[in-house]
């Protein structure tokens, strides 16, 4: 009788945490398909320019900035595919003698990436992003300040209409509920251009030059959003 008793205690343990994992199992929440978010992205960029006397520089990193949206599909937990729609516009300064010049270049970005995740059903998500990003030149403009002997040179700052390019970056992601629908999202995006985006095919006149030297789009962004999904 003693043995049956020291069983069924057992059995009855047993059943008991059985039940408590099936509870903890409950609560877990399961990853979300879909995914929309929102972006804001100071972004860090550096040209190659051409001076009045023929000679080529590297201008100074200069901070930028860019806005956007993403929207994602989660194949499973751990891997996913995201298409961004982003804003960018990139600034660059340099010095041409005693001539302070800045010019500004503006792109619709649309990034396709493959996503690598720690969990998407974690409080906390580490993601690593690859993949194609095709942009879209939306415009450009240049403006100079000071006084010198190239004051008297026509400067013509002449882009490409598009651009392609590889981009890479790493984050994460906090959840900011219980169901884990609404996440904070932060961390590092990089672009690296294949494309040569000055666009010097036309002939200049005796008083104007090209100011892009073979000039591709090379950027390093930090970003914060917040994301929420379905």
């Amino acid at each position: 009788m003693k043995k049956l008793i020291i069983v069924s205690g057992f059995m009855s343990l047993f059943a008991g945490t059985t039940k408590a994992q099936n509870v903890t199992e409950v609560l877990q929440p399961a990853y979300h398909v879909v995914e929309f978010g929102f972006r804001f992205m100071p972004t860090f960029s550096a040209f190659d320019m051409t001076t009045s006397s023929g000679g080529t520089i590297k201008g100074e990193v200069t901070l930028g900035y860019g806005v956007g949206a993403l929207l994602a599909v989660n194949l499973s937990n751990h891997i996913g595919i995201q298409g961004e729609v982003i804003y960018n516009s990139l600034s660059q300064k340099y010095k041409d003698q005693n001539l302070n010049r800045e010019i500004k270049v503006q792109y619709i970005n649309i990034p396709l990436l493959f996503a690598l995740n720690t969990g998407k059903s974690n409080p906390v998500n580490l993601n690593l992003v690859i993949g194609p990003q095709i942009g879209m030149n939306i415009g450009s403009s240049i403006t100079s300040s000071g006084s010198g002997n190239s004051d008297t040179l026509v400067t013509v700052l002449a882009t490409k209409k598009s651009d392609f390019g590889f981009a890479y970056g790493a984050g994460l992601q906090f959840a900011l509920n219980k169901t884990r629908t609404i996440h904070l999202a932060t961390g590092f995006r990089g672009v690296y251009g294949f494309v040569n985006i000055s666009n010097t095919g036309q002939a200049t006149s005796g008083n104007s030059y090209y100011i892009l030297d073979r000039a591709s789009v090379r950027t390093m962004s930090a970003y914060v959003g917040i994301t929420f999904s379905f």
